[in-house]
């Protein structure tokens, strides 16, 4: 995969997983109102960047310890 479609890639993933846990876990704490949808997406806009930070750090490591986990080099 080149560069480009990697970060591409990252910046979609962590969009989508930041979205569907912030307001997962709204949903979890406060229940289904309209106060959780706002509270969502005030929360989706501080996880978004910290989702982006942390798989660019994280990946790497993630993808050693799965090679190692499958035995390949």
């Amino acid at each position: 995969m080149d560069v480009k479609t990697q970060i591409v890639t990252q910046i979609v993933m962590t969009c989508l997983m930041a979205f569907s846990m912030s307001g997962i876990m709204a949903a979890i704490a406060l229940g289904l109102d309209k106060l959780t949808v706002s509270m969502w997406m005030s929360q989706f806009i501080i996880a978004w960047p910290i989702a982006f930070v942390a798989t660019s750090i994280l990946w790497p490591v993630a993808s050693r310890i799965s090679k190692l986990i499958l035995g390949q080099r």
